[in-house]
């Protein structure tokens, strides 16, 4: 897994040994994410559709992306959508005005593996923006080995419990 930030983007990328097909399900529906991601997801796949994810079970109130949504779709090729921060990033990011974006690529690569190329950005400049930034970072290097866990193993890890 690669991991690189350029220009108040954070850039995470890796492979895994499974079909583009059912990486792109692993994202786009909601019980698939919910294996690896976030114990409760409302995914709506279309572009306006809900990105919302619930890391707390049962709790709909904190620890979310409530109101998040899919900004752009290409079928197994890229996945957009707004981005909430946790709790203790709530009032820098996480006004509808201060959302951050993330995008999510997938490449078809030789026998049957499949890159997965994420990109955040819309991090502003200043000390609790950086804060954020290596936050988040850590987060989706999280994410992704967890999804590379669930996709190769069936052992998803869920990410940014409390």
């Amino acid at each position: 897994m690669t991991t690189t930030t350029n220009d108040k983007t954070i850039i995470n990328e890796v492979t895994i040994q499974a079909p583009v097909s059912l990486v792109w399900y692993a994202w786009t529906i909601s019980e698939r994410v919910s294996e690896w991601f976030a114990p409760e997801a409302e995914i709506e796949l279309t572009e306006g559709g809900a990105y919302e994810l619930y890391f707390i079970p049962g709790n709909r109130t904190s620890m979310n992306t409530k109101g998040c949504k899919i900004t752009k779709l290409i079928n197994e090729k890229e996945l957009h959508f707004t981005w909430k921060g946790p709790d203790q990033f709530e009032t820098l990011m996480n006004k509808e005005s201060e959302l951050t974006l993330v995008r999510v690529s997938f490449e078809s690569i030789h026998d049957n593996n499949t890159k997965v190329i994420i990109e955040h950005n819309g991090f502003n400049e200043n000390e609790e923006w950086l804060e954020a930034m290596n936050w988040h970072q850590m987060a989706w290097s999280g994410a992704l080995d967890s999804l590379k866990s669930a996709l190769e193993k069936g052992e998803g890890k869920l990410c940014c419990q409390p």
